[in-house]
């Protein structure tokens, strides 16, 4: 008759078996560092720097436009198109 020994109870000169390897799935989704060379989003982030360069751009027209002096000279040019002579 052999004896069996229960899974859970080891012997003290017996070492732990050691851990399995991480399944290729489960290794590619641990985190990692940047991958540099992945371009994803890049066309979404310079569309919205430029917007952004865009908006500041029109509050600095604005703000230009908004001036007594700039109004007066718009106004001016203005006139002198639709005058006839």
């Amino acid at each position: 008759m052999t004896a069996t020994v229960h899974p859970e109870v080891r012997d003290q000169d017996q070492h732990p078996t050691p851990e399995p390897p991480l399944s290729p799935v489960l290794h590619r989704s641990l985190p990692q560092g940047p991958d540099w060379h992945d371009e994803t989003g890049a066309q979404t982030a310079e569309y919205g720097i430029v917007t952004l360069a865009a908006v500041g751009f029109a509050g600095v027209l604005a703000v230009i436009l908004a001036g007594a002096d700039v109004q007066g000279l718009l106004l001016g040019i203005v006139q002198d198109a639709l005058s006839f002579g």
